[in-house]
């Protein structure tokens, strides 16, 4: 098998760290992404060949092996097995120990060589990540997305409410095994980006609103956004700035819960008019005179 140094694909030296990994990885990942480079058969080997990399240099026990065993690295436990079957043979009887052909034999046998006609060991394919960039809104809905990943198209569906950083497993979907091995399994983290003026917290979503001074005061109808449409609301007098109403159920799907929804919490803001009119001063100050005889 020929060496693939996964350090090198990424563009790190042997001693780079968990951070140094991930930032290279994003930024090639993002780089070589086949969405942005359509029809480029290059650019799909090369993201290919960062997501193996990634999966195997993210993962301290992976890197550890395979900077140990360098090719090799998958079959790190046959290896050490290998080497300790033969320790105890070399112990219990120095004329029994093997030569360096004997060896070789015992040693094919044990990974599926051909020689002393030993059984092909089996081996689970590799497992890849992925990052899958996504706006807030589109994961408001439920909705089908296919996926490229190492030169193959994934179609598979997004449940509404997933979350940032959120990482979940397609099984399956990962390397090829080996000797008839299974295949590896995908795992799939969402990044998600908020393009919209709502604050996400769990199920619960936030949102300013300003309102006038008038309105404030005296009470009525706005509308506000939400992230199903607008909505009518209604004012009631005397509100105060920062006032915070719950519109219940307005707020983001609860994952994997159909039909269920969190909160939207409003937090008013009072906007006191500007350039005022003469006519508009002389009636907040008769306003004033009011407002200290009252009291």
């Amino acid at each position: 098998m020929e060496f693939v140094d996964y350090y090198k694909i990424l563009e790190l030296d042997k001693h780079a760290n968990a951070d140094a990994i991930k930032k290279a990885y994003r930024k090639l990942a993002r780089k070589h992404h086949p969405d942005l480079n359509p029809n480029d058969e290059s650019a799909k080997k090369k993201f290919q060949q960062i997501n193996e990399a990634n999966e195997v240099l993210s993962d301290p026990e992976k890197k550890k092996k395979y900077d140990q065993y360098g090719k090799d690295w998958k079959q790190s436990e046959a290896h050490e097995k290998a080497g300790q079957q033969q320790s105890r043979q070399h112990s219990q009887s120095s004329s029994q120990n093997f030569s360096g052909d004997d060896f070789s034999d015992y040693f094919e046998s044990m990974f599926g060589g051909s020689a002393g006609g030993g059984r092909q060991t089996k081996y689970r394919g590799q497992d890849y990540t992925y990052e899958l960039h996504l706006n807030l809104t589109d994961v408001y809905k439920t909705h089908q997305q296919t996926l490229t990943v190492t030169g193959k198209n994934i179609r598979l569906t997004i449940p509404a409410g997933v979350e940032n950083g959120q990482t979940i497993k397609i099984t399956g979907h990962g390397g090829e095994g080996s000797n008839g091995g299974p295949k590896g399994d995908l795992y799939l983290t969402f990044v998600i980006s908020n393009n919209t003026n709502f604050k996400r917290e769990g199920n619960n979503v936030s949102l300013n609103v300003d309102i006038d001074l008038y309105t404030a005061v005296l009470g009525g109808e706005i509308m506000v956004d939400t992230l199903s449409g607008k909505v009518k609301l209604k004012v009631a007098p005397e509100t105060q700035n920062n006032t915070k109403v719950k519109l219940k159920g307005k707020g983001f799907p609860i994952y994997k819960k159909e039909n269920e929804f969190g909160d939207l919490y409003i937090t008013y803001t009072i906007k006191i008019p500007t350039k005022l009119n003469d006519k508009q001063k002389e009636l907040f100050t008769e306003l004033a005179k009011t407002q200290e005889h009252g009291n």
